[in-house]
């Protein structure tokens, strides 16, 4: 780079009479003799000696001038004044003008960072038609890219025959600061073909190119040279050299270079602690900086900053604190990048009043700041203080970026907050931030995960480019919110556009257990094998978890025994699928080889196991394990444990047991748990407990439709056909819906829905006929038609007729014409099966010599020989 005394000693090499001669007409060597003989001469012998006297003297002051011009500009350069500079410059003829002051000026606007004037200065060196040559096209080039128009200062450049390595290194550097390291490499590469000698400078910037490319093999070709040249002994190289191999992965590279270095500084020492804590060897980097403390090599702001992220990563708060007063004694703690490392350190490490405190005594905050902060509170769920975080943020001047802004949209999505998420996107919209493919991920995933999945389909729609996360998104965001079939038929799109990842198949595979879509499943299966994903243990436990929901328990069994190393989830889906086949010996025996594997059980295993001896009626073993989880693992108990208590006890029979431990909780019951409660009230009819147990639900969560519609068939069960009525009165009266029963069906991959009562279906004569037939053989076997379960108020004929139009009912018969013998007949249904179509379903096994799987909503009825795996307990 041209320095100022460079700038100037260029108007040594070129006189400015010369120069500016030159571009006039050439001069003539007389004398005095020649013009008083000139023969040509048209003045007379005593005036023209005179004439060319004054000629020559007002040359000599036009030199004067021109020199006092060029001066004059250099020394408001000197004193840095570029405006009266540019404003003299631009008055001066061209002619006047040195090739130094050229540069001169050009180094002031670099200096100065005045894109503006400098390309004034361009523009009249432009109109003077001066070359761009040498030193004054070198200079221009550099106060281009000095100024940030790098677009500009590499035309310039490429214009020029440039032979200095300063201005080749500044445009690297350059494109290297915008991320363009491949240009930055290819230069480079140009650069050695011209035979520019390259410097320490060079190699330094081309090693840090290599590493953010992953280059490792450009790099040690590097490495080899920089061994056979001498540069090996030049730290600033080496310090580049140790980054790059860290970066790269090869740690031990690093640390050799390291050991070998005999001149380290405290970048050495930066970068080797930062490539440990890179590496995940963070306790090695902490060890490292003692090492560095020890030997007094004086530590600066990098290395405070550095072991703050350390900090940070280990969550290591003694040490955090140690290097805060540490930096307080010297005079750092003032610095705006160590109190936003501090900051991240505090809240990682649990300290969060530290972290406020720091924050609220820092005299200057920057975006990194606020961020930190909104960041702090999300990762504690303290949504509402991020949201008030982000509010005065603006109010204070500071504009949130795309980085705030996915932070906070996160905070939203955690706590289910779409207000506060709304407000958010109210603010993209209004910023110039929009079109971020990260904000848009950021909230679609805010608004699915806070149930709003039209938002999120709008986001969606209106970007202009997805990448895969967008397509997990919408795809995850439809099946957690039990929009199975817009998750599938999404995947099916996105199949067009973009290949699917494991994340992909994770997301979607729920949908398919959610829709009990074996063929769909099946298909992903394969797809998963194709894709060689199937030693992914996540896509492992949700195929697994698919299996077992769809009803194809021996599939999961088979995945779950190929899978090498089982994880606490991966125990817990064969712990639960057992649970909902009603095989609890079976799940308490996974839960037994679980302990034996040395996995621990957490609160969702315990749920699992007590679900599991519910829905097979172990009662014994229920508790047992109830007290193993409080006794021997210390887990106290929370709704969900006291709900399968309440659940295996009220099936089991034990009502008033299971009231009086409602009583005794130690905890306020939920609606969860009086409804289990009021499930058991239900199957053993009992009306009065039931009204005493619905009157506790209804003050909690009087919004909630199933809990009246139970109670009705409760009351219809019994017969209590006012209380029916007042029921219904009230359902209606609070603008309540009841969810309709469905059932459904998968056959060669498409689904057939059934509604109680649809006669739509071609088949649907042959389907009535054929129901008439079995409840006739069942009669005639002496199995008649629990009319409880109609509930309606008329006579025994219209309840065997209603009986008959069940859902679940229709979906079986419709399975068993369709599906040829020896096929599995799989039924789903959205609610709880009801008592007479569950005997129809055991009775068709056992007469047909068909295998039906049944799923309600509560568990699997797998109806074979006339019989039900649940045993009665559902």
């Amino acid at each position: 780079m041209l320095s100022m005394a460079e700038a100037s000693s260029a108007t040594l090499w070129i006189s400015p009479l010369s120069y500016n001669s030159s571009r006039r007409e050439p001069k003539r060597k007389q004398n005095f003799q020649d013009f008083s003989r000139s023969p040509s001469s048209n003045c007379g012998s005593g005036n023209c000696f005179t004439a060319k006297a004054s000629s020559l003297f007002i040359n000599s002051k036009e030199t004067d001038r021109r020199i006092d011009h060029n001066a004059d500009i250099l020394r408001l350069c000197d004193v840095g004044n570029l405006s009266k500079a540019i404003e003299l410059f631009s008055k001066v003829e061209k002619f006047d003008l040195e090739i130094g002051t050229y540069c001169s000026i050009l180094q002031l606007c670099a200096d100065c960072k005045s894109l503006d004037s400098g390309k004034k200065v361009h523009s009249i060196i432009s109109s003077n038609n001066i070359m761009l040559d040498g030193v004054l096209g070198s200079k221009l080039a550099f106060m281009y890219l000095s100024c940030g128009d790098l677009k500009e200062g590499r035309r310039v450049f490429d214009e020029i025959a440039n032979q200095k390595v300063f201005l080749w290194n500044l445009l690297m550097n350059e494109y290297a600061k915008i991320g363009d390291f491949k240009e930055s490499v290819h230069l480079y590469y140009r650069m050695i073909e011209l035979g520019v000698e390259a410097n320490s400078y060079t190699f330094s910037c081309v090693l840090k190119c290599f590493a953010a490319l992953g280059c490792i093999m450009e790099g040690e070709k590097i490495h080899g040279y920089l061994l056979k040249s001498g540069f090996a002994s030049v730290v600033t190289v080496m310090n580049s050299l140790i980054a790059l191999y860290s970066k790269c992965g090869r740690i031990e590279s690093a640390e050799k270079l390291f050991d070998e270095l005999c001149d380290r500084d405290v970048i050495s020492w930066n970068s080797m602690i930062s490539g440990y804590i890179a590496n995940g060897l963070t306790w090695q980097g902490v060890k490292i900086f003692y090492e560095m403390l020890n030997l007094g090599v004086g530590v600066d702001l990098a290395t405070m900053v550095i072991v703050l992220a350390a900090c940070a990563k280990i969550r290591n708060l003694s040490l955090s604190r140690v290097i805060h007063g540490y930096a307080i004694k010297a005079g750092m703690d003032k610095k705006i990048t160590f109190n936003n490392g501090l900051l991240d350190a505090y809240f990682k490490c649990g300290d969060m009043n530290a972290a406020v405190s720091v924050f609220e005594n820092m005299g200057e905050r920057s975006i990194v700041s606020w961020t930190s902060m909104i960041a702090g509170y999300a990762r504690e769920g303290l949504s509402d203080e991020a949201i008030e975080m982000f509010r005065d943020m603006r109010k204070r001047g500071t504009e949130p970026d795309a980085f705030t802004v996915t932070v906070i949209l996160h905070a939203c999505a955690c706590s289910g907050s779409l207000e506060n998420g709304k407000e958010v996107h109210d603010y993209v919209k209004e910023s110039n931030i929009r079109s971020s493919l990260f904000v848009s991920n950021a909230l679609m995933d805010m608004y699915a995960k806070c149930g709003s999945m039209e938002d999120a389909k709008t986001v969606f729609s209106q970007m202009n480019i997805k990448d895969i996360v967008s397509w997990n998104t919408m795809i995850g965001g439809y099946s957690k919110n039990c929009l199975s079939n817009e998750a599938l038929d999404l995947f099916i799109e996105m199949q067009s556009c973009i290949k699917p990842d494991d994340v992909t198949v994770t997301s979607i595979l729920p949908a398919c257990a959610s829709l009990a879509a074996l063929d769909r499943g099946r298909e992903i299966h394969g797809y998963i094998l194709r894709s060689g994903m199937s030693s992914d243990r996540f896509v492992a436990n949700a195929l697994m978890d698919m299996y077992v929901k769809c009803g194809a328990m021996r599939m999961a069994k088979l995945l779950f025994d190929k899978i090498s190393s089982k994880d606490l989830v991966s125990w817990t889906i064969m712990i639960v699928g057992y649970g909902m086949y009603g095989f609890g010996n079976e799940a308490i025996a996974t839960f037994n080889d679980m302990k034996q594997a040395g996995i621990l059980a957490d609160e969702v295993s315990f749920t699992c196991i007590l679900y599991s001896c519910s829905h097979s009626g172990l009662l014994d073993e229920g508790w047992r394990f109830y007290n193993i989880m409080r006794n021997e693992y210390g887990i106290e108990p929370n709704l969900e444990h006291y709900a399968c208590m309440v659940d295996l006890l009220s099936r089991a029979g034990k009502l008033t047991e299971a009231y009086e431990f409602i009583k005794k909780m130690p905890v306020k019951p939920d609606a969860t748990v009086w409804g289990a409660l009021l499930c058991g009230c239900r199957i053993h009819h009992e009306v009065k407990l039931a009204e005493k147990v619905a009157d506790h639900i209804f003050e909690l969560e009087p919004e909630n439709t199933g809990y009246y519609v139970l109670l009705a068939n409760i009351y219809a069960e019994a017969e209590k056909w006012e209380e029916v009525k007042k029921m219904r009165k009230k359902i209606g009266k609070r603008g309540l819906k009841k969810n309709p029963g469905c059932s459904w069906i998968e056959i060669k991959g498409k689904v057939y829905v059934f509604v109680s009562g649809d006669n739509s279906l071609p088949e649907a004569k042959n389907i009535q006929l054929f129901l008439k037939r079995m409840r006739k053989k069942m009669k005639e076997e002496g199995q008649s038609p629990d009319l409880r379960y109609a509930l309606i108020k008329a006579d025994d004929r219209e309840k065997e007729m209603s009986l008959c139009g069940h859902s679940e009912k229709l979906a079986m018969a419709f399975g068993i014409f369709k599906l040829p013998k020896g096929k599995v007949i799989r039924v789903t249904k959205n609610l709880r099966v009801c008592g007479d179509c569950h005997e129809m379903g055991k009775f068709m096994s056992g007469t047909l010599g068909r295998e039906i799987l049944l799923r309600d909503s509560n568990r699997f009825h797998h109806f074979k020989d006339g019989f039900c795996s649940c045993r009665g307990y559902w």
